[in-house]
């Protein structure tokens, strides 16, 4: 916030060996002019990082034996408070935790004690991610989950000794489990310190510029594409590259770009799986636009008039996927409608005839996006006219998840304070992080609000101006109930 005068304070953090030291030391080296007092914390009995951080006109706090979420958490009060006795004004604070400690109690601090959270602010946490081993610390314990869940900004760090599908797969897998958090790849820690200091973690508007799909829905099909055709019967091929799709006498792409994603998992709330690499579902619905309207478009109003007519597809693929399905084998025919179709395929590849009876417009949603070609007779490939990814992020195997929140109007405050009372006194443990920019009803200013745990602090701060009141919230956690979080939130509306 603007006029908000507070020492700052970056909280570093990331499993063992990930590179916080490495890090530190360019944050010392780097030519920025900022005071900065660093604070670092090492688990054990005997010292080490501190004879590994490079010596600087920086102040250095080394505090051993502990871990700084727990024993030594009176240690960092009393630095903090002996830092504010210095004549000259520090610029920030960097706090190095242990590889073993959980960010949670540290961010805290800035909350719950009166001295502190008057002269300090949080304002971000920094997690570094071991591009090699991050999965393996992922899939094994709760620290490096809980690390990942708390951050602000995330570095996914030792690009150099992970393949690019690889890194691929980590980042979307950090991402689902925090949407808020911005991730940059680095090599050796090698970034810009004004991407790790000073990021106004809690700026949840700054988050949604860096990206603004971050508070999307999420969806059960990850690619949709439009194709224009005339009645009749048409082969549609799954799974095969444009090389094998020549060798069986069918065009190649001519340059058509083809997409890999990590496979869908099952999604527990449809009371059914949604495939396997043994499997696609799939939708084909039509798309209700005017023949007039032609691909692309060349006007706003035709532009206009393609979104909306999509959008309706896709709100009713979204239908067709919560529905059971109809099995389809290979080479069985499948026609356009409300039904899912769940096409079993062998070895990762099939075909199947597709009968269209009326010449139109037809939307086709895929749950993962395989290699897709449909041919017409005559073994001609057919383009799609327009297409769309989506959000695919349902993870109900990954403990740790995010929960976005945007809704235009104005909240009850009284419905909102009891809502979010009870919700951290019951769910506290479990929601790391919570932040959002709210609408108040009798207010003109935003209510800044963010939490750790079952702390929390809501200040107004600018005039919303001629901006729209959009409520705009994220939750951090474990076992997140989207749908209690967007009902809770809901009824604290006013109207």
């Amino acid at each position: 916030m603007s006029a908000d005068n507070r020492i700052p304070v970056t909280v570093l953090t990331g499993f063992l060996g990930a590179g916080k030291t490495t890090l530190l030391n360019r944050v010392l080296t780097e030519q920025h002019g900022r005071k900065i007092a660093v604070i670092e914390n090492e688990f054990g009995e005997v010292g080490v990082d501190n004879q590994l951080v490079i010596q600087a006109d920086e102040e250095i706090f080394a505090m051993n034996n502990g871990c700084l979420c727990c024993t030594v958490r009176g240690d960092l009060l009393r630095i903090l408070t002996r830092l504010l006795k210095r004549k000259d004004r520090l610029d920030g604070v960097l706090i190095e935790t242990t590889g073993l400690a959980d960010p949670g109690p540290v961010a805290q601090t800035f909350f719950t004690d009166p001295e502190i959270r008057e002269a300090y602010r949080l304002d971000g946490i920094v997690t570094i991610v071991d591009a090699k081993y991050a999965a393996q610390h992922l899939d094994d314990g709760k620290e490096a989950k809980e690390q990942v869940a708390f951050a602000d900004v995330i570095l996914l760090n030792k690009t150099d000794l992970a393949g690019a599908a690889e890194l691929d797969r980590l980042e979307a897998r950090l991402h689902r489990m925090n949407t808020a958090a911005r991730i940059h790849r680095t090599r050796d820690c090698e970034i810009g310190i004004d991407r790790v200091l000073n990021v106004g973690g809690f700026n949840l508007s700054r988050a949604t510029d860096l990206d603004p799909r971050f508070l999307e829905p999420e969806f059960p099909f990850e690619w949709a594409g439009v194709y224009e055709l005339a009645a009749g019967t048409y082969e549609l091929c799954l799974g095969l590259s444009s090389e094998a799709s020549a060798e069986e006498g069918h065009h190649d792409h001519d340059g058509e770009e083809e997409h890999e994603h990590e496979p869908a998992r099952d999604h527990e709330d449809h009371g059914h799986h949604h495939g396997n690499e043994d499997e696609l579902d799939l939708a084909l619905l039509p798309v209700n636009l005017p023949p007039e309207i032609t691909f692309p478009a060349s006007s706003s109003a035709a532009q206009a008039a393609i979104a909306s007519a999509t959008a309706a597809a896709r709100d009713t693929a979204v239908q067709v996927f919560s529905d059971w399905e109809r099995s389809v084998k290979p080479g069985e025919t499948i026609t356009p409608g409300t039904t899912l179709q769940r096409l079993h395929l062998s070895e990762g590849h099939a075909h199947f005839p597709v009968e269209i009876a009326r010449a139109g417009r037809y939307m086709l949603f895929t749950a993962h996006d395989v290699p897709t070609h449909l041919y017409a007779p005559g073994e001609a490939l057919v383009r799609y006219v327009h297409d769309q990814d989506f959000r695919h992020e349902h993870s109900h195997d990954e403990e740790v998840a995010s929960v976005g929140i945007s809704l235009p109007g104005d909240l009850d405050g009284k419905r909102l304070n009891d809502w979010i009372g009870g919700l951290l006194a019951k769910k506290g443990q479990d929601i790391f992080r919570c932040k959002g920019v709210l609408a108040v009803r009798g207010s003109d200013k935003r209510l800044v609000f963010q939490g750790v745990h079952m702390t929390f602090d809501a200040k107004f701060d600018q005039p919303w101006g001629a901006a729209l009141r959009t409520n705009t919230f994220v939750f951090i956690g474990r076992n997140l109930n989207r749908e209690e979080l967007v009902g809770g939130f809901k009824a604290c509306l006013v109207g």
